[in-house]
């Protein structure tokens, strides 16, 4: 699954979407292409390796309902991963055949990042990682409660916003950082500015939220390691996010460092949904 989002990511990033033309599953009307280039070896990799992983989220989301069905969340994780997946592959498609508008491709990166967190979830599941941790024990207090939920859904909203930067083709609008011009404190002057400024407000907002909540974890949770450490691990990682795509800027859209930036919300993200299952599990304190 981590190989399809960053396989998405580079897909996107070099503008290797059409690298097959309007053909699927096939690539330039054959089912393997004989020229290749490197927009074709980029998209049709990534369809191989979609098509590939489907297969074996299949096995495992059938494999984990027959196996561990009795704990609560498998069959909810099952479903969502294939689901998504299916989802993530069908929009794609439409993309390659019809054309979509950047709004609905946006959506494309945050669907199949569902489909990562659930099979991420159902690994920790078979591996009985809760276990170890003593998820059934931990002791949880309303305001943690709020707050990992709320950052986690809004976290997708950020996600989103990143999305639609790249879609719109708005990432070097604002050649500045931290602001658009910076000491010009005035409004974005168009559309492409009011989406990658937008975008980099959403991640500020996560940025401090994600602060204060390490900060309540480090005050209030020491004695519980996964509760002290998690969210440790999640400031560490929305401070590497911003500072990738800080850099992303300041190097005029470096590919390595413009994948670094999409690894470090796909694990930001799936360590969240981990926090929202402890707190599912969670006894309050």
């Amino acid at each position: 699954m981590l190989l399809i989002l960053l396989g998405g990511a580079l897909v996107t990033k070099t503008d290797s979407g059409m690298g097959c033309g309007r053909h699927w599953p096939g690539c330039n009307g054959q089912l393997i292409p004989d020229e290749i280039t490197a927009e074709v070896l980029i998209e049709f990799s990534h369809r191989l390796v979609t098509g590939a992983v489907g297969i074996l989220i299949v096995v495992l989301s059938v494999w984990s309902w027959k196996a561990i069905g009795h704990i609560r969340e498998t069959k909810l994780l099952s479903f969502l991963a294939l689901f998504f997946l299916i989802l993530q592959a069908l929009i794609g498609a439409a993309q390659v055949l019809w054309g979509q508008g950047d709004f609905i491709l946006a959506l494309h990166f945050g669907i199949s990042l569902i489909s990562f967190a659930s099979v991420l979830l159902l690994t920790l599941l078979i591996f009985e990682v809760d276990k170890k941790f003593d998820a059934d024990t931990l002791k949880i207090g309303k305001t943690l409660k709020t707050h990992t939920i709320g950052v986690t859904i809004y976290s997708y909203i950020v996600v989103y916003t990143g999305a639609l930067v790249r879609h719109t083709e708005s990432e070097l609008s604002c050649t500045d950082w931290p602001m658009c011009k910076n000491g010009d404190f005035s409004l974005p002057q168009n559309f492409w500015e009011w989406v990658q400024m937008g975008h980099r407000t959403a991640a500020a907002l996560i940025f401090i939220w994600l602060l204060i909540i390490a900060i309540h974890a480090i005050r209030h949770y020491k004695n519980q390691r996964v509760i002290y450490w998690g969210w440790i691990i999640a400031f560490s990682l929305v401070t590497l996010q911003v500072l990738a795509g800080a850099i992303v800027i300041i190097t005029r859209l470096n590919l390595y460092v413009a994948l670094a930036h999409s690894l470090f919300v796909i694990l930001l993200f799936g360590l969240l949904t981990y926090m929202v299952l402890l707190v599912s599990r969670s006894r309050q304190n």
